[in-house]
C-alpha cells in the first residue's frame, strides 16, 4: 500500500514538473505575442476612402505646381494680366529669374508684352528690369521659352503666338552681352499667314561639352505664293542671323507648288474655323517618309467633346480641346493634358489635300515627361475619302433637347450639352454629345463615376423626324463600341433601345 502511495506520489511530481517545463518554454512566447499585437494594434490606421484622399492631394500638388507657375515674383502693374511664365536660372546664377509674358487689359489692341524679372542684390528684392511688345495679341496661342539660337551660348527668348489677323507671330529678343546696352534687343519679329518654325540642326561634340560654338539656326516662314493662282501654292522664307548688324535677314526664297485642290472646297474651309473643326474631326493615321500609313501611331480630334486623342509608342494621351484660332490655311489649335493639367501642347494643322493634313505640335517646354513620339508630319484621314468633308443627310445636331424612355431607364438630352439619367432610384448626370466618325452617328456619354470619370461611346441607329421637326429620331438603338486604331469597334454587347417621349 506504502509503495503503491509512493509511486502516486513520484508520478505526480512528474506532471507538475512537466507542467512547469512547460509553462517556462511557452509562456514568454505568449507574452511576446500578445506584446507584438499590442504594438502592431498602435500602428492600425483608421481605413480612409483613399480614393478620395489620392485624388484631392493630386489635385492639390496640382494646383499649387500651376498657381506657383503662374505666379510673378512681384506685382504687375494696374490691368497688366499674366498670360505665361517662365523660371529659371538663365546663364547660371544662385536665384531664380522669371519671363513673363503679359497683357494690359486698359490698352485698346491689348497686345502681349514680355518682361524680365532679376534678382536685385542692392535692394535684396525681385524686381522688373526690361519691358518689350511682341506681335503676338492672343493669349490662348502663346508660347514662350529659351533656347541658343546662336550656337554662343547667349541667351535668347522666344514669343510665339497668332495676332488679330490670324497669322502666325514669332518675337526673338537676346541679352546684350554688353552692359552699356539695353538688356535685351530684339533680333528678329516674323508675321506670316503662314507657319514659322525654327530650323535646328546637330551640332558637334565640342559644343555639347563647352569648348567650342555651336551652328546657329535659321529660321523659315512657310506664306501664301500670290504670285499663284492655286491657293494651296506656297513661299518658303529662310532667314539667317547676320553678326554683324546683329539681326535675322533672309537668305533664300522658295516657291513650293501645293496639292490641285478643287478651289472653291479650300475657300469653304480655309478662314473658317468651325468648318475646319468639322473636317479634321475623326481618326488621322500619321503617314510615313515613304508614304506609307502608319497605324501605330495617330490622332483623334473630336470638336464635340473638346477632345484630342495623341497615340504612339503604344502610350495614349488625352489633351482637351481649349481653344481654336483659324490661320491662313487651317487651324492653330491650344490644348491641355488632362491628368497633367500644366502639361500644354499647341498644334498646328494645316490642310493639304481633302484626305491628309500636316501637323506640327509645339510643346509647352517647361515638363517634359518621358519621349513623345515625333507627332509633327503629315497625317490622313481614316475611311473612304469622298464622303470626309460632308454631312450625312441625317445628320443630328451635337446637342439636341429631347427625352427617351426605355429599358436603361429616362434619359434626357439638354440643349446645353448635359443629360440626365433615371435609371430606378439612381440619378447619372453628365455631359453627352452626338458627332459622326466614318459616316457612322456615335453618342459619348461621360459622367462621374465611383472609379473616377467615366465615359461611354456608342453607336446610334434609329427612325427620325422629318426635317421640320428639328430630326429628333423617334426611337433610338444605342450600341456600345471602342474607338480604337482600327476605328469603331463594337463590343457585342446588347442594344439599348430608346423611345422619344411625347411632349
Amino acid at each position: 500500500m506504502r509503495k503503491q502511495f509512493l509511486v502516486i506520489i513520484i508520478t505526480a511530481v512528474v506532471v507538475i514538473s512537466a507542467l512547469g517545463i512547460g509553462a517556462l518554454i511557452f509562456l514568454p512566447a505568449s507574452s511576446k505575442t500578445k506584446k507584438n499585437q499590442f504594438e502592431n494594434q498602435a500602428r492600425i490606421i483608421i481605413p480612409q476612402n483613399t480614393r478620395n484622399m489620392s485624388s484631392d492631394m493630386d489635385y492639390s500638388a496640382e494646383l499649387l505646381a500651376q498657381e506657383d507657375s503662374m505666379t510673378a515674383k512681384v506685382p504687375l502693374a494696374e490691368g497688366e494680366v499674366i498670360v505665361s511664365v517662365l523660371n529659371g536660372d538663365f546663364e547660371g546664377g544662385p536665384t531664380e529669374k522669371q519671363f513673363i509674358a503679359y497683357r494690359n487689359l486698359l490698352e485698346l489692341e491689348s497686345p502681349i508684352y514680355l518682361t524680365y524679372i532679376d534678382y536685385d542684390d542692392a535692394s535684396r528684392g525681385y524686381k522688373r528690369v526690361w519691358s518689350a511688345q511682341t506681335a503676338a495679341t492672343r493669349p490662348g496661342t502663346i508660347s514662350l521659352y529659351t533656347q541658343d539660337l546662336l550656337g554662343d551660348r547667349s541667351l535668347c527668348v522666344l514669343l510665339s503666338g497668332v495676332n488679330g489677323l490670324g497669322e502666325h507671330t514669332l518675337t526673338i529678343f537676346r541679352k546684350n552681352p554688353s552692359a552699356r546696352n539695353e538688356l535685351f534687343s530684339k533680333i528678329a519679329e516674323f508675321r506670316i499667314d503662314g507657319t514659322i518654325s525654327v530650323k535646328e540642326v546637330e551640332r558637334s561634340q565640342a559644343y555639347q561639352m563647352g569648348y567650342s560654338q555651336g551652328q546657329t539656326y535659321t529660321i523659315a516662314t512657310y506664306g501664301r505664293d500670290f504670285e499663284s493662282a492655286n491657293i494651296m501654292d506656297q513661299v518658303e522664307n529662310v532667314y539667317a542671323y547676320n553678326s554683324g548688324n546683329g539681326l535675322y535677314e533672309q537668305t533664300s526664297r522658295t516657291r513650293i507648288p501645293g496639292t490641285q485642290i478643287e478651289q472653291r472646297r479650300v475657300r469653304e474651309l480655309l478662314g473658317n474655323s468651325r468648318a475646319f473643326e468639322e473636317f479634321v474631326t475623326g481618326l488621322w493615321y500619321y503617314m510615313t517618309p515613304q508614304g506609307t500609313i502608319d497605324k501605330r501611331q495617330y490622332i483623334y480630334f473630336s470638336p464635340p467633346s473638346r477632345e484630342i486623342i495623341f497615340y504612339g509608342d503604344e502610350t495614349q494621351q488625352v489633351f482637351t480641346w481649349q481653344n481654336s484660332t483659324a490661320t491662313r490655311y487651317g487651324l492653330f489649335v491650344s490644348s491641355q493634358n488632362i491628368s497633367v493639367t500644366t502639361l500644354k501642347r499647341s498644334i498646328d494643322i494645316e490642310l493639304e489635300s481633302l484626305d491628309s493634313i500636316k501637323v506640327r505640335v509645339f510643346e509647352d517646354v517647361r515638363l517634359k515627361i518621358g519621349v513623345n513620339a515625333p507627332w509633327d508630319g503629315s497625317y490622313r484621314k481614316a475611311g473612304p475619302p469622298e464622303n470626309r468633308t460632308r454631312k450625312p443627310h441625317t445628320h443630328v445636331a451635337t446637342y439636341i433637347d429631347a427625352y427617351y424612355d426605355g429599358s436603361i431607364g429616362k434619359l434626357q438630352f439638354f440643349p446645353n450639352g448635359t443629360y440626365e439619367l433615371f435609371s430606378g432610384n439612381t440619378l447619372r448626370q453628365g455631359k453627352y454629345a452626338f458627332f459622326y466618325l466614318d459616316d457612322q452617328e456615335l453618342l459619348e456619354l461621360r459622367y462621374e463615376g465611383t472609379a473616377g470619370a467615366q465615359r461611354d461611346t456608342y453607336l446610334v441607329e434609329g427612325e427620325i423626324y422629318p426635317e421640320d421637326r428639328s430630326e429628333l429620331r423617334k426611337t433610338l438603338s444605342l450600341l456600345r463600341v471602342r474607338i480604337g486604331i482600327g476605328g469603331v469597334e463594337k463590343l457585342h454587347e446588347g442594344a439599348i433601345s430608346l423611345t422619344l417621349a411625347s411632349d
